[in-house]
């Protein structure tokens, strides 16, 4: 159990800097801060869906992989939204640095919450 505990980990890993820094759409990073707007929405979609596979597939359960899905999805959504509507764009700033790690912070803690509520 120990070592499918790091495989769903790493997976989740690979799948936020895919969604995030390489699959990401300029409307998605420029609409993320205006709440409901369906760019912001698609970008966490994205996320809740692929983690939803990943969990299906590690574990052999679709439905509880739907539930860690919809867990990130809501997350990842409000994660992004408050950095978006309250955090500085200006990435010359100590600021910017602070939220952005903060930021990728609270997405790691998610990963691992799902891991701890799924085990």
């Amino acid at each position: 159990m120990f070592d499918m505990l790091y495989v769903i980990l790493i997976a989740l890993f690979v799948k936020h800097w895919y969604v995030d820094f390489v699959n990401q759409t300029q409307a998605e990073i420029e609409n993320k801060g205006t709440y409901g707007h369906w760019d912001g929405v698609r970008h966490s979609v994205k996320h809740g869906i692929l983690t939803a596979v990943i969990f299906a597939m590690a574990i052999g359960d679709i439905t509880t992989g739907l539930l860690m899905g919809a867990i990130d999805f809501v997350l990842h959504y409000h994660i992004d939204y408050v950095k978006m509507r309250f955090g500085t764009r200006d990435l010359y700033t100590k600021a910017f640095w602070t939220q952005f790690g903060a930021d990728q912070l609270a997405h790691a803690l998610t990963y691992i919450l799902l891991l701890w509520i799924l085990f």
